[in-house]
């Protein structure tokens, strides 16, 4: 990318920051962290790289054990060891992530957001491809090695240390995830704001549920030959790659943090998004 193209995309990042500044202010809940990385982050730590960059979480390296024997894509459980830490969007990207890109003329179009509203909701609508252009973009304009998460990272990130179905609990019980029949306002309805539901243990809201989160990863039906050390599977069906999360359209066993599906790189739908990923140094 040239030196031209970035100073333009920062010419017209200015020329928007202030309204999307607002925005985020009026947007209520869930309160913004606005600062850098520091040179050696704690697991737990929150910074941005810019103002209106993702909230970013640090998420600790460590081994857990991937996937379980309840459904026929889930298994077979094998335990995965991530060296290093590595970063994860605080939430998933919303429509105000996105609007800072079309500014920037870095994305091409702002998606329609099914009558919901924008702002603070999970963007959607959006190929694969769309969401691969957004995730350069972001590296190239804040010079950040940012990319979409392994499918290991995700669940990893989702687990947060836990063992049982959801962070929470085998059990989905109610007001927990935006999913059909958890006993939110939203669920079975439409996607929430995010961060309306309590966060995990890491720090991150709507790992389960809200909406479907698409990761790096190649479809493969099961997790059998997958890499044990926390890298993305690029071989198998790559025209449809993983998603992982559930949504607030479907039932409770598919926000659960083992279960995985997948869909095609041409889908644009109101029930899947994505959340970013960065390298840490």
């Amino acid at each position: 990318m040239t030196r031209s193209r970035i100073r333009m995309w920062r010419r017209r990042f200015s020329n928007g920051l202030a309204r999307l500044a607002a925005s985020a202010l009026g947007a209520g809940g869930l309160v913004a962290v606005v600062a850098p990385v520091a040179a050696d982050p704690a697991p737990g730590a929150m910074f941005r790289d810019c103002p209106t960059c993702p909230e970013m979480v640090v998420i600790p390296a460590g081994s857990f054990v991937m996937g379980d024997d309840t459904g026929k894509h889930a298994g077979p459980p094998r335990r995965v060891t991530i060296a290093r830490p590595f970063a994860l969007g605080r939430t998933e990207a919303t429509f105000d992530d996105w609007r800072v890109c079309v500014d920037a003329g870095g994305c091409a179009r702002l998606p329609h957001d099914h009558g919901w509203g924008r702002g603070r909701r999970p963007v959607i609508n959006l190929t694969y491809a769309e969401i691969e252009g957004y995730v350069a973009w972001l590296a190239d304009w804040t010079g950040q090695p940012y990319r979409l998460p392994s499918e290991a990272e995700w669940e990893h990130a989702a687990r947060a240390g836990t063992t049982t179905r959801y962070w929470w609990g085998d059990e989905v019980g109610e007001g927990h995830a935006n999913c059909r029949g958890c006993g939110t306002r939203w669920s079975g309805v439409q996607s929430a704001p995010v961060g309306s539901l309590a966060a995990n243990p890491f720090g991150l809201f709507d790992m389960n549920g809200n909406v479907w989160e698409w990761v790096a990863d190649c479809w493969n039906p099961t997790h059998d030959d997958a890499p044990d050390d926390g890298s993305a599977r690029i071989e198998g069906d790559c025209n449809q790659p993983v998603t992982r999360g559930g949504s607030w359209y479907y039932f409770p066993k598919l926000a659960a943090s083992a279960y995985r599906y997948r869909n095609g790189v041409r889908a644009k739908s109101y029930n899947i998004g994505f959340r970013v990923a960065r390298d840490l140094p």
